[in-house]
């Protein structure tokens, strides 16, 4: 059942399902909170599961023109305060991994664990920088054209006829976003910082979860670079869409990392 919370002025959508320990699920860029439906499902035989549309996406309104990684940990961080909700697990996907990562460093002291699912905390190098300046032309011109060539890409390419029907349904759902709330996201993620570091040396539970095939992130890359740390790296055959494209295998996956924070 859909929530709402007034932040700042702005209504904030959320899902809760479930009791025992606390799981936090943020969504990617051009997601909203139904992307979590099947897994919350499972969790929250276990667990009390909070979904939250992030600003801009979903039935969440927008904040500005930027909504910085930091500005969406804040408002994540009230609806969390507003169900009274002291420590728990966050599992973010992609651009939620940011916010993720934002989250843990703002309020390090709620955190029982993070997961990291297709998602890396690195910083954008200054060719991803350019690309998201063309994505925000791009979709000043025509965000609809944006979206239906950007759903499919997060596929690996086998996946895309496999999943047609998923892809269709997740770009019917990204076609409703707003203009200003996806450009908030470009210039938001364009600007947000490295945690290597934060990440490596973070004390709590901390997963990293890849897709082997990921057409959006370089798989090899991020797992030598957390090589002999403490962090679980888990890697599926697939591409960047683990939820879909590895559904089975990803919820017995967190299930696993769940139990092991608490």
């Amino acid at each position: 059942m859909d929530n709402f919370f007034t932040y700042k002025n702005t209504a904030i959508r959320y899902r809760t399902s479930g009791k025992g320990a606390a799981v936090i699920l943020l969504h990617g860029f051009l997601e909203d909170v139904t992307m979590w439906d099947d897994l919350s499902k499972e969790l929250s035989t276990r667990n009390k599961v909070v979904s939250i549309d992030l600003l801009g996406h979903g039935a969440s309104g927008n904040l500005g023109y930027i909504h910085t990684m930091e500005e969406q940990a804040e408002m994540v961080k009230a609806v969390l305060k507003h169900l009274k909700l002291r420590k728990y697990i966050i599992v973010g996907h992609s651009m939620g991994g940011y916010v993720n990562l934002a989250f843990a460093k703002l309020f390090p002291n709620t955190i029982k664990g993070i997961c990291l699912m297709n998602s890396t905390f690195e910083a954008d190098t200054k060719e991803k920088k350019i690309n998201r300046d063309r994505a925000i032309v791009a979709v000043k011109q025509n965000h609809k054209m944006f979206i239906r060539m950007s759903i499919p890409n997060l596929f690996c390419e086998q996946n895309r006829v496999a999943f047609k029907n998923e892809i269709d349904q997740i770009t019917q759902s990204a076609l409703k976003l707003s203009i200003q709330g996806i450009i908030a996201s470009l210039e938001g993620m364009k600007i947000r910082k490295d945690s290597t570091s934060f990440f490596k040396k973070a004390t709590f539970k901390k997963m990293l979860i890849l897709g082997a095939k990921d057409p959006v992130l370089d798989s090899e890359s991020l797992k030598n670079k957390v090589k002999n740390t403490e962090v679980q790296v888990v890697e599926f055959p697939d591409g960047h869409m683990s939820h879909v494209e590895n559904k089975n295998e990803l919820a017995k996956t967190l299930i696993e990392f769940i139990k092991s924070c608490n």
